[in-house]
């Protein structure tokens, strides 16, 4: 079985409903095996908030050796001024040993978000997020406009990766398009990753 790793970090809920939709996509891929996880919120620092209760329902906080074994990587988080969420980042700058060690080389990755406002810098945060992976030497994957949901959207999606529009209060009704783009991806990395699993073994 090829380990999908989804991180993620939601301050309201958000993107943890699109990282679920993704989920949906890698669950529906044989030989395909969910490994779902969160990120906790940081201090002043950007250190990971010491004492911060784990949630008491969905997935539990990333550890390292998740991102170590996985066979492919999907991270999302909201947009923060047009750019990746710091508790995110703070995950993914605390894998710098498995970049010495090429931990990530030649595994496929992908990134999703959302935004409380539809033109609040989806695609610029999305970019932002491929970065890092780009420098694990992962393969990175978007969205092809053979998934017809691409050019059919009137709120989120990109071809850098799926994305949500929720509203100013965050309330906003996922788009059937929104929702068809999430499964895509993780039908499309998961394909990847139990592909490049078995050539591998």
């Amino acid at each position: 079985m090829a380990k999908l790793l989804i991180v993620y970090y939601s301050r309201h809920g958000a993107t943890a409903k699109l990282a679920r939709r993704i989920a949906d996509g890698v669950e529906q891929t044989a030989g395909a095996q969910l490994c779902l996880r969160s990120v906790p919120p940081v201090q002043a620092n950007y250190r990971p908030a010491k004492g911060e209760p784990v949630p008491e329902s969905g997935p539990p906080y990333a550890s390292k050796q998740d991102l170590a074994e996985c066979d492919g990587l999907i991270i999302g988080c909201p947009t923060r001024f047009g750019s990746m969420a710091a508790p995110l980042k703070a995950y993914l700058e605390d894998s710098a040993d498995l970049w010495a060690s090429g931990a990530l080389v030649g595994k496929p990755a992908a990134a999703f978000t959302a935004t409380a406002s539809l033109h609040g810098g989806q695609e610029s945060t999305l970019l932002g997020m491929l970065l890092p992976l780009l420098h694990h030497g992962m393969l990175i994957t978007g969205l092809p406009y053979t998934e017809a949901a691409l050019s059919e959207t009137e709120a989120g999606g990109t071809p850098y990766g799926p994305s949500r529009w929720t509203g100013a209060d965050g309330q906003r009704t996922m788009a059937d398009t929104e929702r068809d783009l999430a499964r895509a991806l993780g039908r499309r990395i998961a394909r990847l990753a139990v592909r490049l699993a078995g050539e591998q073994t």
